[in-house]
Protein backbone atom coordinates (compact mmCIF):
# COMPACT_ATOMS: atom_id res chain seq x y z
CA UNK A 1 0.00 0.00 0.00
CA UNK A 2 1.47 3.19 -1.10
CA UNK A 3 0.72 5.85 1.40
CA UNK A 4 3.74 7.97 0.82
CA UNK A 5 3.28 11.73 -0.49
CA UNK A 6 4.33 12.19 -4.01
CA UNK A 7 7.52 13.74 -4.66
CA UNK A 8 7.42 17.52 -5.36
CA UNK A 9 10.17 16.84 -7.80
CA UNK A 10 8.64 14.43 -10.03
CA UNK A 11 6.60 15.30 -13.23
CA UNK A 12 2.37 14.57 -12.34
CA UNK A 13 0.71 13.19 -15.55
CA UNK A 14 -3.42 13.65 -15.28
CA UNK A 15 -5.64 11.82 -17.88
CA UNK A 16 -6.22 13.27 -21.26
CA UNK A 17 -9.69 15.17 -22.14
CA UNK A 18 -10.37 16.38 -18.08
CA UNK A 19 -10.94 19.79 -17.67
CA UNK A 20 -8.18 19.78 -15.19
CA UNK A 21 -6.52 17.16 -17.26
CA UNK A 22 -2.86 17.88 -19.01
CA UNK A 23 -2.11 15.90 -21.62
CA UNK A 24 1.05 15.38 -22.55
CA UNK A 25 4.31 16.23 -19.31
CA UNK A 26 2.88 18.99 -16.57
CA UNK A 27 4.88 19.60 -14.04
CA UNK A 28 4.10 20.21 -10.66
CA UNK A 29 7.64 20.42 -9.74
CA UNK A 30 9.75 21.99 -6.65
CA UNK A 31 12.70 24.40 -6.73
CA UNK A 32 13.99 24.21 -3.15
CA UNK A 33 10.58 24.66 -1.69
CA UNK A 34 9.44 22.95 1.61
CA UNK A 35 5.63 22.24 1.39
CA UNK A 36 3.21 19.89 2.64
CA UNK A 37 0.53 18.50 4.89
CA UNK A 38 1.87 18.34 8.89
CA UNK A 39 0.68 14.73 9.10
CA UNK A 40 0.31 12.12 6.35
CA UNK A 41 -3.15 10.12 5.87
CA UNK A 42 -3.20 6.21 7.92
CA UNK A 43 -5.20 3.79 8.46
CA UNK A 44 -6.13 3.79 11.96
CA UNK A 45 -7.47 0.07 13.68
CA UNK A 46 -10.39 -0.27 14.64
CA UNK A 47 -12.42 -2.73 16.78
CA UNK A 48 -15.68 -4.98 15.90
CA UNK A 49 -18.35 -2.69 16.80
CA UNK A 50 -16.15 0.51 17.21
CA UNK A 51 -17.51 3.51 15.51
CA UNK A 52 -15.96 5.58 13.46
CA UNK A 53 -16.21 9.31 13.46
CA UNK A 54 -15.32 11.06 10.23
CA UNK A 55 -15.82 15.31 9.96
CA UNK A 56 -17.04 16.56 6.09
CA UNK A 57 -16.19 20.34 5.74
CA UNK A 58 -18.45 21.97 2.96
CA UNK A 59 -20.39 25.37 2.00
CA UNK A 60 -23.53 22.99 0.84
CA UNK A 61 -26.31 22.39 2.80
CA UNK A 62 -25.90 18.69 2.58
CA UNK A 63 -27.51 17.80 6.39
CA UNK A 64 -30.35 15.88 5.30
CA UNK A 65 -28.15 13.75 3.46
CA UNK A 66 -25.17 13.15 5.90
CA UNK A 67 -28.83 12.48 8.68
CA UNK A 68 -29.52 9.52 5.56
CA UNK A 69 -26.07 8.33 5.65
CA UNK A 70 -25.98 7.94 9.36
CA UNK A 71 -29.09 6.21 9.57
CA UNK A 72 -28.38 3.38 7.19
CA UNK A 73 -24.66 3.56 8.23
CA UNK A 74 -25.06 3.05 12.20
CA UNK A 75 -20.75 2.34 12.23
CA UNK A 76 -19.60 5.24 10.20
CA UNK A 77 -20.84 8.14 12.14
CA UNK A 78 -20.38 11.47 9.69
CA UNK A 79 -20.17 15.35 11.45
CA UNK A 80 -21.39 18.19 8.93
CA UNK A 81 -19.60 21.08 9.05
CA UNK A 82 -20.30 23.75 6.59
CA UNK A 83 -17.77 26.08 5.99
CA UNK A 84 -17.87 29.69 4.20
CA UNK A 85 -17.32 29.02 0.66
CA UNK A 86 -14.67 28.53 -1.69
CA UNK A 87 -12.46 31.57 -1.76
CA UNK A 88 -14.94 33.42 0.73
CA UNK A 89 -12.62 31.19 3.16
CA UNK A 90 -13.57 27.78 3.00
CA UNK A 91 -10.04 27.06 1.04
CA UNK A 92 -8.23 28.75 3.20
CA UNK A 93 -8.98 26.85 6.47
CA UNK A 94 -8.71 23.76 4.51
CA UNK A 95 -5.18 25.04 3.71
CA UNK A 96 -4.90 26.19 7.50
CA UNK A 97 -6.11 22.96 8.84
CA UNK A 98 -3.36 20.98 6.73
CA UNK A 99 -0.53 22.69 7.61
CA UNK A 100 -1.71 22.27 11.45
CA UNK A 101 -1.91 18.82 11.37
CA UNK A 102 -5.80 18.71 12.30
CA UNK A 103 -7.39 18.11 8.57
CA UNK A 104 -11.64 17.52 8.53
CA UNK A 105 -11.78 14.00 7.05
CA UNK A 106 -13.44 14.47 4.44
CA UNK A 107 -13.67 18.34 2.28
CA UNK A 108 -16.08 19.55 -0.93
CA UNK A 109 -12.65 20.95 -3.18
CA UNK A 110 -13.83 22.48 -6.71
CA UNK A 111 -11.80 21.01 -9.70
CA UNK A 112 -9.96 24.08 -10.16
CA UNK A 113 -8.19 24.12 -6.88
CA UNK A 114 -7.07 20.24 -7.03
CA UNK A 115 -3.98 21.04 -8.57
CA UNK A 116 -2.90 24.05 -5.50
CA UNK A 117 -4.03 21.08 -3.45
CA UNK A 118 -1.53 18.73 -4.82
CA UNK A 119 0.92 21.29 -4.80
CA UNK A 120 1.14 21.27 -1.04
CA UNK A 121 0.45 17.35 -0.76
CA UNK A 122 -2.84 18.18 0.32
CA UNK A 123 -4.84 15.05 -0.73
CA UNK A 124 -4.66 11.55 0.44
CA UNK A 125 -3.72 8.98 -2.47
CA UNK A 126 -7.35 6.96 -2.80
CA UNK A 127 -5.63 4.51 -5.60
CA UNK A 128 -4.40 3.20 -2.01
CA UNK A 129 -7.56 2.01 -0.60
CA UNK A 130 -9.29 0.48 -3.81
CA UNK A 131 -10.44 3.99 -5.24
CA UNK A 132 -9.46 2.66 -8.89
CA UNK A 133 -12.31 0.18 -8.62
CA UNK A 134 -15.21 2.91 -8.78
CA UNK A 135 -13.93 4.84 -11.85
CA UNK A 136 -16.58 3.26 -14.16
CA UNK A 137 -18.95 4.76 -11.95
CA UNK A 138 -18.55 8.05 -13.13
CA UNK A 139 -18.74 10.53 -15.85
CA UNK A 140 -15.41 9.74 -16.94
CA UNK A 141 -13.84 13.90 -17.88
CA UNK A 142 -15.50 14.34 -14.57
CA UNK A 143 -13.15 11.33 -12.71
CA UNK A 144 -10.26 12.65 -14.27
CA UNK A 145 -10.13 15.74 -12.53
CA UNK A 146 -8.94 13.57 -9.56
CA UNK A 147 -6.09 11.47 -11.14
CA UNK A 148 -3.03 12.68 -10.66
CA UNK A 149 0.31 10.52 -11.69
CA UNK A 150 -1.90 7.75 -12.18
CA UNK A 151 -3.58 7.32 -9.13
CA UNK A 152 -7.00 8.69 -7.63
CA UNK A 153 -6.93 11.49 -5.35
CA UNK A 154 -10.25 13.22 -5.06
CA UNK A 155 -14.38 11.32 -5.87
CA UNK A 156 -16.24 13.66 -8.37
CA UNK A 157 -19.24 15.35 -7.11
CA UNK A 158 -20.53 17.36 -9.71
CA UNK A 159 -20.13 20.05 -12.38
CA UNK A 160 -21.58 23.60 -13.68
CA UNK A 161 -22.51 22.89 -17.19
CA UNK A 162 -24.00 26.71 -18.41
CA UNK A 163 -27.32 27.70 -19.73
CA UNK A 164 -29.32 30.92 -19.77
CA UNK A 165 -32.06 31.64 -17.48
CA UNK A 166 -34.80 33.85 -18.42
CA UNK A 167 -37.73 35.70 -17.77
CA UNK A 168 -40.34 34.30 -20.11
CA UNK A 169 -43.19 36.50 -18.79
CA UNK A 170 -40.61 39.66 -18.96
CA UNK A 171 -39.35 38.54 -22.40
CA UNK A 172 -42.75 38.29 -23.85
CA UNK A 173 -43.82 41.64 -22.51
CA UNK A 174 -40.88 43.25 -23.98
CA UNK A 175 -41.41 41.72 -27.19
CA UNK A 176 -38.13 39.66 -26.72
CA UNK A 177 -36.81 36.28 -29.04
CA UNK A 178 -34.80 33.98 -26.89
CA UNK A 179 -31.51 35.56 -27.94
CA UNK A 180 -29.81 32.03 -29.89
CA UNK A 181 -26.35 34.30 -30.45
CA UNK A 182 -24.74 36.83 -27.85
CA UNK A 183 -25.37 39.92 -31.13
CA UNK A 184 -29.19 38.87 -30.59
CA UNK A 185 -28.55 38.89 -26.31
CA UNK A 186 -26.86 42.35 -27.02
CA UNK A 187 -30.14 43.33 -28.99
CA UNK A 188 -31.90 42.26 -26.26
CA UNK A 189 -30.28 43.58 -23.40
CA UNK A 190 -31.33 46.86 -25.83
CA UNK A 191 -34.64 46.44 -25.42
CA UNK A 192 -34.58 45.70 -21.87
CA UNK A 193 -32.87 48.99 -21.23
CA UNK A 194 -35.58 50.74 -23.97
CA UNK A 195 -38.95 49.13 -22.38
CA UNK A 196 -37.89 47.84 -18.72
CA UNK A 197 -38.67 51.58 -16.81
CA UNK A 198 -34.95 50.73 -15.02
CA UNK A 199 -34.80 47.11 -15.75
CA UNK A 200 -31.71 45.38 -17.02
CA UNK A 201 -30.90 42.11 -18.83
CA UNK A 202 -28.50 40.84 -16.51
CA UNK A 203 -25.37 42.11 -14.42
CA UNK A 204 -21.93 42.34 -15.05
CA UNK A 205 -20.40 40.95 -11.90
CA UNK A 206 -16.65 42.38 -11.86
CA UNK A 207 -16.45 39.12 -8.69
CA UNK A 208 -16.73 36.26 -10.36
CA UNK A 209 -13.65 35.46 -12.48
CA UNK A 210 -14.57 31.82 -12.56
CA UNK A 211 -17.85 32.93 -14.64
CA UNK A 212 -15.52 35.09 -17.01
CA UNK A 213 -13.66 32.29 -17.50
CA UNK A 214 -16.48 30.27 -18.47
CA UNK A 215 -17.42 32.95 -21.24
CA UNK A 216 -13.49 32.44 -22.63
CA UNK A 217 -13.65 29.08 -22.71
CA UNK A 218 -16.83 28.72 -24.58
CA UNK A 219 -15.57 30.86 -27.07
CA UNK A 220 -12.49 28.43 -27.25
CA UNK A 221 -9.98 29.97 -25.41
CA UNK A 222 -7.15 27.98 -23.67
CA UNK A 223 -6.13 30.09 -20.52
CA UNK A 224 -3.27 27.18 -19.46
CA UNK A 225 -1.46 24.48 -21.44
CA UNK A 226 2.15 22.79 -20.75
CA UNK A 227 5.03 22.28 -22.77
CA UNK A 228 7.25 19.70 -21.78
CA UNK A 229 8.13 20.62 -17.96
CA UNK A 230 6.86 24.06 -18.43
CA UNK A 231 3.31 25.98 -17.84
CA UNK A 232 2.35 28.26 -20.67
CA UNK A 233 -0.61 30.81 -19.38
CA UNK A 234 -2.44 32.48 -22.56
CA UNK A 235 -5.42 34.74 -20.71
CA UNK A 236 -4.77 37.45 -22.96
CA UNK A 237 -5.15 35.53 -26.46
CA UNK A 238 -7.68 36.93 -28.80
CA UNK A 239 -10.67 35.00 -27.78
CA UNK A 240 -10.29 36.26 -24.16
CA UNK A 241 -9.85 40.41 -25.33
CA UNK A 242 -13.24 39.21 -27.73
CA UNK A 243 -15.43 37.92 -24.55
CA UNK A 244 -13.84 41.16 -22.45
CA UNK A 245 -14.55 43.70 -25.29
CA UNK A 246 -17.80 42.55 -25.62
CA UNK A 247 -18.65 43.40 -22.06
CA UNK A 248 -17.04 45.90 -21.41
CA UNK A 249 -19.27 47.41 -24.48
CA UNK A 250 -22.16 45.98 -22.84
CA UNK A 251 -21.00 47.77 -19.64
CA UNK A 252 -20.33 51.24 -21.94
CA UNK A 253 -23.45 51.31 -22.94
CA UNK A 254 -25.29 50.92 -19.82
CA UNK A 255 -26.91 47.20 -20.83
CA UNK A 256 -25.62 45.72 -17.82
CA UNK A 257 -26.07 46.21 -14.02
CA UNK A 258 -22.54 46.16 -12.52
CA UNK A 259 -22.34 44.66 -9.00
CA UNK A 260 -21.68 41.57 -7.24
CA UNK A 261 -24.09 38.44 -8.22
CA UNK A 262 -25.64 36.13 -5.47
CA UNK A 263 -25.56 38.83 -3.37
CA UNK A 264 -28.28 40.41 -1.01
CA UNK A 265 -28.62 43.23 -4.15
CA UNK A 266 -28.76 40.69 -6.45
CA UNK A 267 -31.32 38.21 -5.36
CA UNK A 268 -33.54 41.49 -4.67
CA UNK A 269 -33.20 42.77 -7.71
CA UNK A 270 -33.78 39.01 -9.15
CA UNK A 271 -36.91 38.98 -7.13
CA UNK A 272 -38.62 42.01 -8.35
CA UNK A 273 -38.00 41.59 -12.10
CA UNK A 274 -34.90 44.31 -12.42
CA UNK A 275 -32.98 41.74 -13.58
CA UNK A 276 -34.43 39.37 -16.32
CA UNK A 277 -31.71 36.86 -17.40
CA UNK A 278 -28.70 35.02 -15.77
CA UNK A 279 -26.23 33.30 -17.77
CA UNK A 280 -25.39 30.61 -15.12
CA UNK A 281 -24.19 26.93 -14.41
CA UNK A 282 -26.69 24.58 -13.76
CA UNK A 283 -26.54 24.57 -9.95
CA UNK A 284 -28.15 27.96 -9.92
CA UNK A 285 -31.74 26.97 -10.09
CA UNK A 286 -31.58 25.98 -6.30
CA UNK A 287 -30.30 29.68 -6.08
CA UNK A 288 -33.06 31.30 -8.03
CA UNK A 289 -35.54 29.23 -6.38
CA UNK A 290 -34.64 29.63 -3.08
CA UNK A 291 -33.75 33.05 -2.99
CA UNK A 292 -36.89 34.47 -5.61
CA UNK A 293 -39.41 32.46 -4.41
CA UNK A 294 -42.18 34.84 -5.92
CA UNK A 295 -40.80 34.50 -9.59
CA UNK A 296 -42.02 30.72 -9.32
CA UNK A 297 -43.41 29.22 -12.57
CA UNK A 298 -41.60 32.67 -14.81
CA UNK A 299 -38.35 31.81 -15.35
CA UNK A 300 -37.33 29.34 -18.45
CA UNK A 301 -33.70 28.08 -19.38
CA UNK A 302 -32.16 27.92 -22.78
CA UNK A 303 -28.96 27.07 -24.39
CA UNK A 304 -26.06 29.66 -23.61
CA UNK A 305 -26.10 32.23 -27.18
CA UNK A 306 -23.77 30.92 -29.53
CA UNK A 307 -20.57 33.52 -30.98
CA UNK A 308 -21.48 31.88 -34.32
CA UNK A 309 -25.40 31.05 -35.80
CA UNK A 310 -25.51 27.34 -35.57
CA UNK A 311 -22.79 26.29 -33.27
CA UNK A 312 -23.13 24.32 -30.30
CA UNK A 313 -20.23 25.24 -27.56
CA UNK A 314 -20.54 25.42 -23.64
CA UNK A 315 -18.67 25.60 -21.23
CA UNK A 316 -18.38 24.74 -17.43
CA UNK A 317 -18.35 27.09 -14.27
CA UNK A 318 -17.97 25.42 -10.81
CA UNK A 319 -18.14 21.61 -10.25
CA UNK A 320 -16.60 19.65 -7.03
CA UNK A 321 -14.79 16.90 -5.79
CA UNK A 322 -15.54 15.02 -2.25
CA UNK A 323 -11.71 14.56 -1.20
CA UNK A 324 -9.94 12.69 1.62
CA UNK A 325 -7.64 15.12 3.01
CA UNK A 326 -4.07 14.57 3.53
CA UNK A 327 -4.01 13.76 7.37
CA UNK A 328 -6.99 11.44 8.23
CA UNK A 329 -7.31 8.22 9.83
CA UNK A 330 -10.00 6.96 8.28
CA UNK A 331 -9.76 6.91 4.91
CA UNK A 332 -11.20 3.49 3.67
CA UNK A 333 -14.64 4.74 6.22
CA UNK A 334 -14.19 8.51 4.44
CA UNK A 335 -13.81 6.97 0.67
CA UNK A 336 -16.92 4.78 1.38
CA UNK A 337 -18.59 7.88 2.12
CA UNK A 338 -17.59 9.78 -0.65
CA UNK A 339 -18.47 7.26 -3.16
CA UNK A 340 -21.70 6.64 -1.63
CA UNK A 341 -22.55 10.20 -1.33
CA UNK A 342 -22.07 11.29 -4.72
CA UNK A 343 -23.79 8.13 -6.39
CA UNK A 344 -26.66 6.92 -3.96
CA UNK A 345 -29.85 7.70 -5.83
CA UNK A 346 -31.61 8.95 -2.67
CA UNK A 347 -27.98 10.72 -1.53
CA UNK A 348 -28.02 12.57 -5.32
CA UNK A 349 -31.68 13.21 -4.59
CA UNK A 350 -31.25 15.07 -1.43
CA UNK A 351 -28.12 17.15 -3.04
CA UNK A 352 -29.61 18.16 -6.63
CA UNK A 353 -32.44 19.87 -3.90
CA UNK A 354 -29.85 21.97 -2.26
CA UNK A 355 -27.94 23.18 -4.96
CA UNK A 356 -25.25 20.31 -5.47
CA UNK A 357 -24.83 20.94 -8.92
CA UNK A 358 -24.74 18.42 -12.08
CA UNK A 359 -24.27 15.04 -11.12
CA UNK A 360 -20.81 13.31 -11.69
CA UNK A 361 -22.17 9.60 -11.38
CA UNK A 362 -22.69 7.86 -14.61
CA UNK A 363 -26.34 7.28 -15.39
CA UNK A 364 -28.02 9.38 -12.89
CA UNK A 365 -29.66 11.92 -14.60
CA UNK A 366 -32.68 9.54 -15.91
CA UNK A 367 -35.37 8.84 -13.09
CA UNK A 368 -33.44 11.57 -10.81
CA UNK A 369 -35.21 14.77 -9.43
CA UNK A 370 -33.65 16.22 -12.53
CA UNK A 371 -35.75 14.13 -14.87
CA UNK A 372 -38.63 15.83 -14.58
CA UNK A 373 -40.41 19.01 -15.59
CA UNK A 374 -40.09 21.65 -12.87
CA UNK A 375 -43.22 23.99 -11.76
CA UNK A 376 -40.68 26.86 -11.15
CA UNK A 377 -39.63 26.88 -14.40
CA UNK A 378 -43.24 26.45 -15.66
CA UNK A 379 -43.42 23.28 -15.91
CA UNK A 380 -39.60 23.00 -18.57
CA UNK A 381 -37.74 20.14 -18.57
CA UNK A 382 -35.04 22.74 -17.87
CA UNK A 383 -32.41 20.14 -17.30
CA UNK A 384 -32.68 18.52 -20.28
CA UNK A 385 -30.74 21.79 -21.85
CA UNK A 386 -28.55 20.99 -19.25
CA UNK A 387 -27.76 17.80 -20.70
CA UNK A 388 -27.45 18.99 -24.00
CA UNK A 389 -24.75 21.78 -22.37
CA UNK A 390 -22.90 19.39 -20.49
CA UNK A 391 -22.27 17.00 -23.57
CA UNK A 392 -21.31 20.14 -25.87
CA UNK A 393 -18.30 21.10 -23.14
CA UNK A 394 -14.68 21.37 -24.32
CA UNK A 395 -13.35 19.09 -22.01
CA UNK A 396 -9.50 20.10 -23.03
CA UNK A 397 -9.18 23.32 -21.33
CA UNK A 398 -7.13 23.02 -17.91
CA UNK A 399 -6.55 25.30 -14.80
CA UNK A 400 -3.65 25.69 -13.20
CA UNK A 401 -1.79 24.99 -9.59
CA UNK A 402 -2.43 29.14 -8.72
CA UNK A 403 -5.86 29.51 -9.68
CA UNK A 404 -6.79 31.03 -6.04
CA UNK A 405 -4.48 33.62 -6.10
CA UNK A 406 -4.77 34.01 -10.22
CA UNK A 407 -8.76 34.57 -9.92
CA UNK A 408 -8.53 37.12 -7.00
CA UNK A 409 -6.00 39.18 -8.83
CA UNK A 410 -8.18 38.91 -12.12
CA UNK A 411 -10.84 40.53 -9.75
CA UNK A 412 -9.24 42.74 -8.18
CA UNK A 413 -8.36 44.53 -12.12
CA UNK A 414 -11.80 43.75 -13.11
CA UNK A 415 -12.56 45.97 -10.08
CA UNK A 416 -10.66 48.76 -10.89
CA UNK A 417 -11.47 48.58 -14.39
CA UNK A 418 -14.95 49.06 -13.53
CA UNK A 419 -14.29 51.90 -11.59
CA UNK A 420 -12.26 54.00 -14.11
CA UNK A 421 -8.91 52.24 -13.90
CA UNK A 422 -7.83 50.58 -16.95
CA UNK A 423 -10.03 47.81 -19.16
CA UNK A 424 -11.42 44.33 -18.73
CA UNK A 425 -8.90 43.92 -22.00
CA UNK A 426 -5.96 45.07 -20.01
CA UNK A 427 -7.23 43.25 -16.89
CA UNK A 428 -6.30 39.80 -19.14
CA UNK A 429 -2.81 41.43 -19.58
CA UNK A 430 -2.33 42.21 -15.93
CA UNK A 431 -3.78 38.51 -15.04
CA UNK A 432 -1.84 36.74 -17.93
CA UNK A 433 1.63 38.34 -16.43
CA UNK A 434 0.64 37.84 -12.69
CA UNK A 435 -0.20 33.78 -13.72
CA UNK A 436 3.48 33.20 -14.79
CA UNK A 437 4.75 35.34 -11.77
CA UNK A 438 2.59 32.95 -9.09
CA UNK A 439 3.75 29.93 -11.02
CA UNK A 440 7.34 30.84 -10.65
CA UNK A 441 7.46 31.83 -7.49
CA UNK A 442 5.41 28.35 -6.42
CA UNK A 443 8.79 26.80 -7.59
CA UNK A 444 7.53 26.23 -10.89
CA UNK A 445 8.46 26.57 -14.86
CA UNK A 446 6.22 28.61 -16.70
CA UNK A 447 6.18 31.76 -19.49
CA UNK A 448 3.54 33.16 -21.28
CA UNK A 449 2.00 31.91 -24.44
Amino acid sequence: MNTSPPSRRSVLRWGAGAAAALTGAPALTACGQTVGAARTTRQAPTRPGQKVRLVFWTWVPMQKTVDLWNRTHPDIHVELQNIPANVQGGYQKMHASLTAGNPPDLAQVEYHELPGFMLVNGLTDLSAYGADELRDSYVPWQWNQGVFGGRVRTIPQASGPMGLFYRKDLFEKWGIETPATWAEFEQAARVVKARGGGARLCTFAPNQPPWFAAMCWQRGARWIRTQGDTWVVAMDDDFSREVADYWAKMVRDDLVFIGPDMSSAWYRQVQTGQIAAWVGPQWGDALLRGNAPGTKGKWRVAPLPQWTPGENASANWGGSSTAVLQGSRHPREALQFAHWVNTDPKAVDLNISVGYGWPAATGIFRGSALDKPDPFFGGQRYNDVFTASDRAIDTSWKWSPTTDADFAQLGDAFGAAMAGDGTLASSLADAQKSTVDNLLAKGLKARSA
